[in-house]
């Protein structure tokens, strides 16, 4: 598919916003999903969804980087849960054909709003960084969470990010910083699965998706330098807003 130079100039520029906010507290895809529909109209929706994961691969990389650079992330815990993230993502990404997501939409609406409002009520969540679970625990239950998560975002995704920055906090008492870096590790696990898939079943538009994915590596680059300087007081508001947005995306959707 041949795509105009003015499209792929808006493409990179909502991906550059997505990867900002994504590499800060996740959501990056409530802004590149929804242009990529927009501005690519008939594309089939697999074939989206592989552009949009190609391209957040990208800059999730970038993100990783960043952080593993200027934090100590605690590889023990996040490697298992990144291995069940990629191998359970490829298993989401064969789904996303076979079954309705929209019986999903409730049930992660509901999730979210739970959340938004637990984080918020709770002031002092995320704010030390005090690991709860004693060694040997916390592995088996990180790639639990991996495992359910990466399969959740290789099929639908809306809100992976988000649940994966709760988890690191309320199950294993990292600090928002902390948490957000975790996240990153397995949003790149998911993410990289299902470009993979998508990518071996044709199912990419290259031409839109590697701009797009530059594009996101600037915006990740500059977004988790950002969260580095303005610590965890930036990022547990970040975590709130991009709560409060998928939750009227979601309700929308339902409604719709």
């Amino acid at each position: 598919m041949l795509l105009s130079g003015g499209t792929v100039a808006a493409l990179c520029g909502f991906a550059f916003l997505a990867g900002f906010v994504d590499s800060i507290v996740g959501g990056g895809g409530l802004i590149q999903v929804p242009a990529l529909l927009v501005l690519l109209p008939g594309v089939p929706i697999p074939t989206l969804f592989g552009t949009n994961k190609v391209a957040s691969a990208m800059g999730t990389t970038a993100a990783v980087l960043r952080y593993a650079r200027d934090l100590r992330i605690d590889w023990h815990l996040v490697l298992p849960a990144g291995v069940a993230s990629f191998a359970c993502s490829w298993a989401g990404a064969r789904a996303v054909s076979g079954l309705d997501e929209r019986v999903l939409r409730p049930v992660v609406l509901l999730l979210l709003l739970a959340v938004g409002l637990y984080t918020w009520r709770a002031r002092e969540l995320g704010a030390v960084h005090a690991p709860a679970l004693r060694r040997g625990v916390d592995i088996a239950v990180a790639a639990l969470m991996g495992a359910a998560l990466g399969f959740y975002d290789g099929f639908f995704g809306p809100g992976t990010g988000s649940f994966l920055i709760f988890a690191f906090i309320a199950l294993f008492g990292f600090d928002f910083l902390a948490a957000t870096s975790s996240a990153k590790v397995l949003n790149l696990g998911s993410n990289l699965s299902a470009a993979l898939y998508f990518s071996a079943t044709d199912q990419v538009l290259v031409g839109a998706a590697l701009p797009m994915g530059a594009a996101s590596v600037l915006g990740a680059t500059l977004g988790s330098r950002f969260a580095l300087a303005r610590g965890v007081g930036l990022v547990r508001g970040f975590f709130l807003l991009v709560v409060a947005a998928l939750v009227l995306k979601l309700g929308w959707d339902l409604l719709a």
